[in-house]
């Protein structure tokens, strides 16, 4: 055969033996990789790459009679219904006995697993097709990784009871871990919300399947009971009196006790409040933005990355905030209901971070640009809110604040 001169040639090439596969699970797994090539190149807004590569591969392949090239429409049509021209599609004549199986599934179960932190959710639902003829029961897993704010890694395949199973016996030995059955609908919005999130990402995460199943998980998702969710769902930011509300109750708390911050010198009274003004400044900068959410791994990423890039700290803010952030997450895993054992386990990372913190803060190697600007403005003791002083400052070291060796 020729060389394909289109990409629409070359996935009709790929396809050519679409037909002899044994059931339409099988051909949906083959259409979804195919279209997997056409997400993973695209530089944004990849669902809607595939959607158009689908429409224009309905329109240039509209004439095409042989039993592979209506079968692969077909597939196409069932897994990116709302491209242009998928309403039209009908498997052709020569189709396999199990096309019109294709799409028809029904749920045959939902779950849920994750750690008890919150850092990482993950949703698995099972389907059976309506026909034993399109194909054996089948599992979809979703990983919502609730750090980074998307959907990380997304699953098709089976034996489903078997993926099931053992998704249940690792929960179950392992203490920092649940499992549960989940609402479909829930599972449903969760998963697409922060699966928007993950198709305009500039760059994939790096493994798993989560090109290659991208357009087989969407066809399921949309077979999940529920409306089709929005894309995204921004949580409201703590107004400042919510704030000042969280601040006071977490220093009248038994954790505030514990590490000391409940009797603080008046000197330091503007250290702690400003330590934990940071927390819940990079508690917000989550997208799904919890202040009660500390993990032995959302501790590592403030405590020695955010800090650093964000925010100038004296001597004293350095000293006090390890404290403060050791008295907030007791705290936080108390409003949580996390066990002792899970509680422990953050505050003892925290401890172990202490000196690497130390380090950072000393060496300022991890600082951005403007932190690393307004911590020499302070060490040379320029009065910020002095627009002369400010100006004749910057003037004298405007060589450390751009690129111009001049």
């Amino acid at each position: 055969m020729a060389t394909p001169q289109t990409p629409y040639e070359a996935v009709l090439h790929a396809a050519r033996d679409v037909t002899r596969l044994d059931s339409a699970l099988d051909a949906e797994m083959l259409g979804a990789a195919l279209l997997g090539s056409v997400y993973a190149v695209a530089e944004t807004d990849r669902d809607n790459a595939v959607r158009e590569f689908v429409a224009g591969f309905l329109t240039a392949t509209s004439r095409r009679r042989s039993a592979a090239a209506t079968t692969i429409r077909a597939v196409f049509a069932t897994l990116v219904p709302d491209a242009e021209g998928a309403g039209r599609v009908r498997p052709g004549a020569y189709a396999p006995a199990w096309a019109g199986q294709l799409g028809r599934v029904h749920l045959t179960g939902a779950w849920s697993y994750g750690d008890v932190y919150g850092d990482q959710t993950s949703y698995l639902a099972t389907f059976a097709y309506d026909d034993d003829e399109g194909g054996p029961e089948h599992a979809l897993v979703a990983l919502v990784d609730h750090n980074i704010g998307i959907t990380k890694d997304v699953f098709v395949g089976g034996p489903a009871a078997r993926i099931v199973e053992q998704a249940r016996e690792i929960c179950t030995q392992d203490e920092f871990t649940w499992f549960r059955t989940e609402d479909p609908a829930r599972m449903r919005v969760e998963v697409s919300r922060h699966l928007a999130i993950t198709d305009d990402l500039g760059e994939l995460p790096a493994q798993g399947s989560l090109a290659t199943d991208r357009a087989l998980v969407g066809a399921r998702l949309a077979a999940l009971p529920g409306p089709a969710p929005a894309a995204t769902t921004d949580v409201p930011a703590l107004t400042d009196e919510a704030r000042t509300g969280l601040v006071r109750a977490f220093l009248g708390s038994p954790e505030a006790v514990r590490f000391g911050l409940d009797r603080v010198a008046d000197g330091e009274l503007a250290s702690l409040h400003f330590c934990l003004g940071l927390l819940l400044d990079h508690a917000a900068s989550f997208p799904d933005a919890d202040p009660m959410r500390w993990s032995p791994t959302v501790a590592e990423l403030f405590l020695l990355d955010w800090v650093h890039r964000r925010a100038v700290l004296d001597m004293d803010d350095a000293a006090m905030l390890p404290r403060v952030l050791r008295g907030w997450a007791a705290y936080a895993a108390r409003q949580r209901g996390l066990a002792p054992a899970a509680a422990a386990r953050t505050d003892e990372a925290i401890e172990e971070m202490v000196p690497e913190f130390a380090r950072l803060y000393s060496t300022g190697e991890r600082r951005s640009p403007a932190t690393a600007a307004v911590a020499q403005l302070m060490a040379d003791g320029v009065d910020p809110d002095d627009p002369a002083a400010l100006d004749a400052w910057i003037e004298a070291n405007r060589h450390r604040l751009t690129d111009d060796p001049a």
